[in-house]
């Protein structure tokens, strides 16, 4: 399945874009969250990372659809 993936924050330094292409090889947000982890891996370092579906937070069991707008959702601080 091909996935356009929006990036935030920090997320879009470690993978060097405001959007990148996936290819999924499954079709859950965890295969998703699991496929980012080994492609890049820093993004393990991150205290946080949400995934965010159609806007909205998703769990990982969510199914995922090549027409659903994905964007990774970075730890925020601020006061």
């Amino acid at each position: 399945m091909n996935l356009k993936v929006k990036t935030f924050g920090i997320t879009r330094d470690i993978l060097g874009d405001r959007e990148v292409d996936i290819v999924l090889t499954g079709n859950s947000v965890a295969d998703l969250r699991h496929q980012l982890f080994a492609s890049y891996p820093d993004l393990k370092k991150l205290n946080s990372l949400f995934i965010a579906i159609n806007l909205e937070y998703a769990a990982d069991e969510h199914v995922l659809t090549e027409k659903d707008e994905v964007a990774l959702i970075p730890p925020v601080s601020g006061g």
